[in-house]
């Protein structure tokens, strides 16, 4: 873990073309050096573990993280070099607190995918009301369904929304608030809290999955 830290500092210090005039030639080789113990690391599981392995999902996510560190500065895969600050996820895959969050995550993706349509459904109703209501007097805020639905958007996300869309929308049509007050309330507060419920719920049953199996395990110890 350490040494994906102190890879994470040198990749950042990368970035800083002063950092680079200084010490350009320390962090590529602290870089390559670092790089080099990953490699050698993952050799030594592939012996261990065989075909076992490529049967960890964890251990072929570190093997594509790494993977991609080894593809040459060079030509149309310059950019993909871009990529070697993955390496630093790979301290999801060893501390064991965060990747019990993103198998929580992963496992929330079926509950999230029926919100998300829901939300969708939302979103398409109100951007055709809005393009009906208030589209001829704002065509560049809801000229059409497109229009709509980023202007909603945004106003989902209350970035913006009072000056840049309520209050003008309001100067023409006063009433306009009946409209949005109930949009932001079924996005904003009920529809996205949903997805962090869902998404909370399936990390405790994660969590509580992982407690289950070391109890088992320390009692066929103890047994």
């Amino acid at each position: 873990m350490v040494l994906i830290l102190i890879n994470a500092v040198t990749l950042g210090l990368e970035t800083s073309p002063d950092a680079i005039a200084v010490f350009g030639p320390i962090l590529t080789a602290i870089d390559r050096a670092i790089l080099g113990v990953f490699v050698l690391e993952l050799a030594i599981r592939v012996v261990v573990y065989r075909t076992h392995f490529f049967r960890d999902p964890w251990r072929i996510f570190d093997l594509l993280v790494v993977g991609f560190a080894l593809i040459p500065a060079t030509g149309s895969l310059s950019v993909l070099r871009a990529l070697r600050i993955l390496r630093v996820l790979r301290l999801i895959s060893i501390v064991p607190s965060l990747r019990r969050v993103v198998t929580g995550f992963i496992t929330a993706l079926p509950g999230m995918g029926s919100i998300m349509l829901l939300l969708g459904l939302v979103f398409y109703v109100f951007a055709v009301m809005a393009t009906k209501l208030y589209g001829s007097s704002f065509p560049e805020l809801f000229g059409g369904i497109p229009e709509s639905l980023f202007t909603l958007f945004q106003v989902m996300t209350l970035e913006g929304w009072s000056d840049g869309v309520v209050r003008p929308v309001m100067a023409v049509y006063p009433t306009a608030w009946l409209f949005f007050i109930p949009f932001i309330i079924a996005t904003s507060f009920t529809v996205l809290n949903l997805f962090i419920g869902v998404i909370v719920s399936a990390m405790e049953a994660e969590h509580e999955a992982v407690e289950s199996a070391d109890r088992a395990t320390l009692h066929t110890d103890q047994a």
